[in-house]
C-alpha cells in the first residue's frame, strides 16, 4: 500500500504560554484503508485532523502527502487538491440541492456515483428538505466524488442514529476499499472505530495504535420508500455553474463569498 499521509515527529503549541497539545507524534496512514481516531474530548484529535489537512501548521516536524511536505507544496494546494472534510454537521451549500452540491466539487459527478442512496427525486429536492442523516450522506458522497485522495471525517456520524451510523460507515469503507482513498475518521463510536482497518488513540499528548485487522465489509442498507413529492428547483446547470465562478474551493468543499466564513480553528 501507499503511504498517503504521514505525521513525522509533530508537535503541536498553541497560544503565548505554549501550551503542549501534540508531542513527538508519529504515524502512517496508506491508501486504500480507513483509520479512526479516538480519545477523550480536549486531547488533541481535531487539532490532529486539522494539521493533516493543512489547516494549521505543526510547531515542530513535518506533515507530509505521499512523501512531500506539505508546507512546501503549498497548504492551499494541499487542501484544494489532496484533501476532503466531512463534518459532524454537513456544511452542505443550504439553498441547492443534493446533485448541485455534488457538482460544485467534480462537474461530471452524479448521484449514483456518489452513492448517497437517495431517489431520483430526493436528489432534486432543496437540501434543506433532506432529514440530518439523508444531509450526512450527501456530505460524505460529495468526499467520495472529489477528486482528494484522502477524506479526513471529524465525527461525521456524532449527530446519527444507529442506522443512519452504519450506512455512513458504509460508505466512508466503500470510499477507502473500493476508491483507494486514504479515511480517517475522527470518532468517540465504538462503532466507527470497530468498522476501521486501524485504530488510533490520543491520549497525554501521545498517538498509539491500538489495532489493527481485517473486518468484513458492512451490508448495504435497505431500498428507500418513495418520498413526499416536492416543487421542482430551478435550473441546476445554471445554479452550479454560476456558484463555482464565483466560490473558492476549500477541502473539497466550496465556500459561498456570499455568506463569508472562516476556516474552523
Amino acid at each position: 500500500m501507499t503511504i498517503c499521509l504521514q505525521l513525522d515527529h509533530v508537535n503541536y503549541s498553541y497560544g503565548a504560554a505554549k501550551i503542549r497539545v501534540l508531542s513527538d507524534v508519529n504515524a502512517d496512514f496508506e491508501s486504500g484503508k480507513m483509520y479512526a481516531i479516538t480519545g477523550p474530548s480536549g486531547a488533541g484529535k481535531s487539532t490532529l485532523l486539522s494539521l493533516l489537512a493543512g489547516l494549521d501548521a505543526p510547531s515542530d516536524g513535518v506533515v507530509r502527502f505521499e512523501g512531500e511536505d506539505i508546507a512546501t507544496t503549498g497548504y492551499s494546494k494541499h487542501r484544494r487538491e489532496h484533501v476532503s472534510l466531512v463534518f459532524q454537521d454537513h456544511n452542505l451549500i443550504d439553498y441547492l440541492t443534493p446533485e448541485e452540491n455534488l457538482r460544485l466539487v467534480n462537474p461530471k459527478a452524479d448521484m449514483k456515483i456518489s452513492r448517497s442512496g437517495l431517489s431520483r427525486e430526493e436528489s432534486k429536492r432543496n437540501i434543506m428538505h433532506l432529514s440530518g442523516g439523508q444531509r450526512q450522506r450527501v456530505a460524505v458522497g460529495r468526499a467520495l466524488v472529489a477528486p482528494g485522495r484522502a477524506i479526513l471525517a471529524d465525527e461525521p456520524t456524532g449527530s446519527l442514529d444507529p442506522e443512519m451510523t452504519d450506512e455512513v460507515i458504509d460508505l466512508l469503507r466503500h470510499a477507502a476499499h473500493q476508491l483507494g482513498k486514504c479515511v480517517i475518521v475522527v470518532t468517540h463510536s465504538k462503532r466507527v472505530a470497530d468498522s476501521a482497518d486501524a485504530v488510533y488513540t490520543l491520549r497525554h499528548k501521545k498517538l498509539a495504535s491500538i489495532a489493527l485487522s481485517h473486518r468484513p465489509r458492512l451490508p448495504s442498507w435497505p431500498a428507500r420508500t418513495a418520498p413526499m413529492p416536492l416543487p421542482p428547483s430551478s435550473s441546476a446547470a445554471k445554479r452550479v455553474s454560476g456558484l463555482r465562478r464565483g466560490s473558492v474551493t476549500f477541502l473539497g468543499l466550496v465556500a459561498d463569498p456570499r455568506r463569508p466564513c472562516r476556516p474552523p480553528s
